[in-house]
C-alpha cells in the first residue's frame, strides 16, 4: 500500500508547527511498512488534486488569507471543490478550515468570498480565543492549541468534528468544535493536533487509505509517548 499526501500552501499556511501534521502521518505510516509520498503546492504552482489521496492545509493569519484568494480564483477552488465531493480526504486547520467555507466577514463588516466547499462561515472578532482545549469526537478526546479571532458556525450538512470539553472552540458560544462533511476534517486545533493525537491521527489516515483499499487495516503502535503527551494536556484541562 502507498498513501499519496498534498501539502497545500505550505509557504503560507504554517502557523504553530502545523507541518508536524504531515510528518506524523507519514511516520505513522512508515512505522506499519506502508509508503508515503509528499508533494508541497505553493502558491502559483498547479497539480491534479485526483492523484493524491490526501489534502493537509494548515493555519495562517487573515493577510495570509487573502493572499490566497486570487490563487483560488485561477482554478485550484474548483479542484478543491470537486476533490471535496469526490470523496478525497482533507485535514484542514485554523485559517485553511476557514477557508473551505462560504466566506468570512472581518470585524470591520468587510466579507471577504472563500471557497465554498463546507456549508460554512466565519465572522471576526475583536478577541482571540487561545488557549489549549480538548473536545470529545468519536474516536475519543482530542486534544491541542487554539489561537483565533473568527468564529465559525456551520450551516446544514455540516458536523461539527467534536464537542468542546475545556476550551472555545468554533465560536465559543454553540460548544462546537471544528466540522466533518464527506471525508474532510476541519479543526481550529494547532499544536499539531496528530502527533499527540494518535487515535485521530489514524482515523485519518484509514480513511484516506480505504479510498483506495477498501479493505485496508492499520496495525496497532505502541504509542506510549503520544499517549503520555495527550494525557498530560487532558488531565491539566480537565483535572481528571
Amino acid at each position: 500500500m502507498e498513501l499519496k499526501i498534498c501539502h497545500l500552501y505550505p509557504d503560507v499556511l504554517n502557523l504553530y508547527g502545523d507541518r508536524g501534521n504531515v510528518l506524523a502521518m507519514k511516520k505513522r505510516l512508515e512505522w506499519r511498512g506502508i509508503g508515503c509520498t509528499v508533494d508541497e503546492i505553493p502558491i502559483g504552482e498547479r497539480l491534479p488534486l485526483s492523484k493524491f489521496d490526501l489534502i493537509f492545509i494548515g493555519g495562517g493569519q487573515d493577510f495570509e488569507q487573502g493572499l490566497l484568494l486570487d490563487d483560488l480564483r485561477s482554478g485550484k477552488g474548483e479542484d478543491i471543490r470537486s476533490a471535496v465531493e469526490d470523496g478525497l480526504t482533507f485535514l484542514t486547520v485554523c485559517g485553511g478550515y476557514q477557508l473551505m467555507g462560504r466566506y468570512y466577514e472581518t470585524h470591520t463588516g468587510e466579507k471577504l468570498p472563500f471557497l465554498g466547499a463546507l456549508d460554512l462561515y466565519t465572522v471576526g472578532g475583536e478577541e482571540r480565543l487561545i488557549g489549549n482545549f480538548a473536545f470529545e469526537t468519536e474516536y475519543g478526546p482530542v486534544v491541542g492549541f487554539e489561537n483565533h479571532s473568527g468564529r465559525t458556525y456551520l450551516g446544514e450538512g455540516v458536523k461539527p468534528l467534536g464537542r468542546v470539553i475545556r476550551g472555545r472552540g468554533n465560536n465559543g458560544k454553540d460548544g462546537t468544535e471544528g466540522a466533518r462533511y464527506k471525508n474532510v476534517f476541519g479543526t481550529y486545533s494547532h499544536g499539531p493536533v496528530l502527533p499527540k493525537n494518535p487515535e485521530f491521527c489514524d482515523t485519518i489516515l484509514l480513511t484516506a487509505l480505504r479510498r483506495r483499499y477498501p479493505s485496508a487495516e492499520l496495525e496497532p503502535l505502541a504509542d506510549l509517548s503520544e499517549r503520555e503527551a495527550h494525557d498530560s494536556v487532558l488531565k491539566s484541562l480537565t483535572g481528571e
